[in-house]
């Protein structure tokens, strides 16, 4: 009996006998698209038996360096083999030229294969070229077959393998065009089973929607053991990689980068580079000890307050949660004594980098009182902290790792909930004023 189409949302992955506007699975709008080809298999016969989670053996995970620690970084210590690893971010961020940098740094030590969907193979290889890249012993291959390319990767045995990117390649038995939901899915399913059957470390290069979001089905990001995004403007020099899904390390780490002209270059010293080097000690600005993932890391976090022209008043947050800015402010009056309803206020974090935890909140705050104020907070002081809708200050994890990434760049004195306060001063030469209040904060800051 031939099988007949079905539909399946692109953001679950669920699938549906015929089309409706709303997926039954995850309420998503508009999201079914039609399906052609077989549909699922019934359930096979059982071919394994449970067994107790304590007879289950575990193994240490072997690792290979990239040859880039900041990459080494977000992966979680390496590439384990094996594993499938989705790189997505704006076009000309610098993913394929990174991972041209992995692979040929990689292939020193291993066999590796680069496939390229989007590009001839020459534009690649003057790409190295210009890049100066040793790759006598990597292997270039243009194709978007996927069951060529799995021919010729059992040919060659990689133990790293690059598919730039999965939306090009497709498989010939289905209809739809590359790119479409369910080539992206198959063409994805069937380069993860030959990974996982060869020990083979694949990364996959996605692209994205204009909302910033990997294109494709949301079933592809369940697929893959690691996400990793490209943050920053193609403008400036500098770039993120933000693990957004790791099963062998930490979500949330960050990689930073500089673009040069021989490629991205690490940068070591990341606090440094986001932190103004210049002697003036301007209103609004204030220095936040941040955590991503298992680093600490100082930013500015930047504030202009000025009195709105127009009846309704502007907040712009860059690089920080727009609504909770709306919150803050209205913290800032019922317990700060600062009403901001007749000003624009506009908050920036430098650098383009992007602060998601609530560990930013004082911060804000202090920058956003320094502007309203005209008075600069010192250059020796950093601050962080949760503030509660009670003004009081909450603690945040890691207050002591943060304290002493700070005193290793030379700051005196830091603003932190009382809860942070470390029990010995043994932070370096800082020192530190815990408030349990925002009021207390805000004083601590304003005294002479």
């Amino acid at each position: 009996m031939k099988a007949r189409n079905y539909y399946q949302c692109r953001e679950c992955g669920a699938r549906a006998a015929q089309w409706a506007g709303r997926c039954d699975s995850c309420a998503a709008w508009n999201t079914l698209v039609e399906v052609g080809g077989a549909a699922p298999p019934p359930p096979g016969a059982i071919t394994k038996r449970a067994v107790p989670l304590s007879e289950v053996r575990c193994e240490t995970v072997e690792r290979w360096s990239t040859g880039l620690s900041e990459l080494d970084r977000v992966l979680g210590g390496g590439v384990v083999p094996g594993s499938v690893v989705l790189l997505g971010g704006d076009p000309g961020i610098g993913k394929s030229t990174i991972l041209i940098q992995t692979l040929a740094s990689m292939s020193t030590d291993l066999s590796a294969l680069y496939v390229t969907g989007e590009e001839s193979a020459a534009q690649v290889a003057l790409r190295a070229r210009r890049l100066g890249l040793k790759t006598q012993r990597m292997k270039l291959l243009a194709e978007t077959n996927v069951d060529a390319i799995i021919a010729q990767a059992r040919l060659e045995n990689p133990r790293a393998l690059v598919i730039d990117s999965i939306q090009t390649v497709f498989l010939p038995q289905l209809s739809q065009a590359p790119g479409s939901v369910a080539q992206v899915r198959e063409a994805a399913a069937t380069l993860v089973r030959f990974a996982k059957e060869t020990d083979t470390a694949l990364f996959l290069v996605g692209h994205v929607t204009k909302e910033g979001q990997l294109a494709g089905p949301r079933v592809l990001e369940h697929m893959v053991d690691a996400v990793l995004y490209f943050e920053g403007d193609s403008g400036s020099r500098y770039r993120l990689i933000r693990a957004i899904k790791n099963r062998f390390g930490a979500v949330n780490e960050i990689g930073v980068f500089v673009m040069t002209e021989g490629g991205l270059r690490e940068v070591t010293n990341p606090s440094a580079l986001f932190l103004r080097q210049d002697a003036r000690n301007a209103p609004g600005s204030v220095i936040l000890v941040t955590q991503e993932g298992t680093r600490p890391l100082l930013v500015e976090v930047q504030a202009l307050i000025d009195e709105s022209p127009g009846a309704n008043p502007r907040r712009v947050a860059l690089g920080l949660d727009s609504q909770r800015l709306g919150m803050l402010l209205a913290l800032l009056h019922r317990h700060g004594g600062h009403a901001t309803s007749r000003h624009d206020v506009f908050v920036n974090v430098a650098g383009g980098v992007r602060v998601t935890e609530t560990a930013s909140d004082l911060a804000v705050l202090l920058a956003c009182t320094s502007s309203l104020l005209d008075c600069p907070v010192p250059r020796d002081l950093v601050v962080f902290g949760e503030v509660g809708l009670a003004g009081e200050m909450r603690p945040v994890p890691r207050g002591q790792e943060r304290l002493r990434e700070a005193a290793k760049l030379g700051f005196k004195r830091a603003i932190v909930p009382a809860a942070n306060v470390p029990k010995r001063r043994s932070e370096g030469d800082i020192a530190v004023f815990g408030a349990r209040q925002l009021r207390e904060a805000l004083a601590h800051f304003l005294q002479p």
